[in-house]
């Protein structure tokens, strides 16, 4: 499923790229509550990859056929679900606009399922428990319905007054990993919680200037979230204890590049009874000293050395000012070098990590 659109990935010009990742992704994504899309959907989604139609005509296109379907067979399934949410994460992973609010976590949700679940864009006013197979078969113990609003308010605060340009990249992505974790722990919704917290994530890692749409997601959306269970969950007569080590692998390979291997066995709290050195994830772990806005500059002028100071500012959403203060610092600690003059010189990255 998720290979269909590796040929529009691997070889296709940038927007033909760009929509195969959006695709893939969106696509990936349902693997979290175990599902998947129709042919026709592939189909449909190839047609907008090639441009022959736009995403709001996929939109319509979605509608009518399940509409006709379940016309003929008295009912949909959670295939159309499936259908229908992969085209809407596409739509949102194509928008650049993104406000970091609880209004816009409740606002993607509302997005996805909306005509799809009753409680849409709605903060639960029950409790829930859910069996996970991770945790053979016991729940993460989720916020109380009383108190989702506030805890949501103080998280998303919390984040807010972290600055991230005093923290070098491993803790940024250590931090991250925590902020990621804590929000789904709240799990506000009543069902699609991990979809709307992985486009929500996406679009706030862009903010940093990475380019997020990728195979990580794509293809490790299952481990994705039963890393964030392990994450949330503790059971001390059992000896099993909440640790965010599987996610911070998943956001290292996310933002990073590191190849830790994702494997959701490692994850199974029967595995804790195995040796350490057989659980813990197998990482490359980067020991560059600069922040994520760094390792984005340093990412987006790897693809682009010949790229100019206006263009890098432009890609991750910074002033031409804040750039040329990071190249003179990144210059300064030997990690980034200007070749031939500023009229038509290029970028020359030093550090051996990044140009493996």
């Amino acid at each position: 499923m998720i290979t269909d659109f590796e040929e529009y990935i691997r070889q296709s010009e940038p927007h033909k790229r760009e929509k195969g990742y959006a695709w893939q992704t969106a696509i990936g994504l349902q693997a979290v509550d175990g599902l998947k899309i129709s042919d026709y959907l592939r189909e449909t989604a190839r047609q907008h990859i090639e441009g022959d139609i736009t995403i709001e005509e996929v939109k319509q296109l979605v509608n009518s056929y399940y509409e006709s379907k379940s016309a003929r067979k008295g009912g949909g399934n959670r295939t159309e679900e499936a259908d229908k949410v992969s085209a809407r994460i596409t739509e949102l992973l194509s928008e650049q606009s993104f406000t970091f609010s609880p209004l816009e976590y409740i606002s993607i949700h509302r997005r996805l399922f909306e005509g799809i679940y009753e409680h849409a864009g709605k903060i639960r006013d029950y409790n829930i428990t859910k069996k996970e197979w991770v945790l053979n078969g016991e729940t993460v113990l989720y916020a109380g319905a009383d108190s989702i609003r506030e805890t949501l308010d103080y998280d998303f605060a919390r984040e807010k007054e972290y600055n991230y340009r005093h923290h070098d990249t491993m803790e940024a992505v250590n931090h991250i990993t925590q902020f990621i974790s804590d929000l789904w722990q709240i799990h506000p919704f009543g069902e699609g919680n991990t979809r709307t917290t992985a486009v929500f994530t996406i679009k706030y890692l862009r903010t940093f200037g990475f380019d997020i749409s990728n195979e990580t997601f794509a293809h490790y959306s299952w481990y994705f979230r039963n890393a964030l269970v392990r994450a949330n969950y503790n059971n001390m007569p059992k000896g099993i204890f909440a640790t965010t080590q599987y996610l911070e692998a998943f956001f290292r390979n996310l933002i990073l590049g590191e190849q830790n291997e994702l494997k959701n066995r490692y994850l199974h709290v029967s595995a804790e009874s195995q040796s350490a050195t057989d659980n813990d994830p197998k990482c490359n772990i980067c020991t560059l000293n600069c922040t994520l806005e760094e390792l984005a500059v340093l990412n987006f002028i790897k693809e682009k050395p010949n790229a100019t100071q206006k263009e890098i500012a432009v890609h991750i959403g910074k002033s031409e000012r804040t750039v040329k203060t990071m190249t003179v610092k990144l210059s300064v600690q030997g990690i980034l070098e200007r070749k031939n003059g500023k009229r038509n010189g290029y970028w020359e990255i030093k550090s051996k990590e990044l140009n493996n």
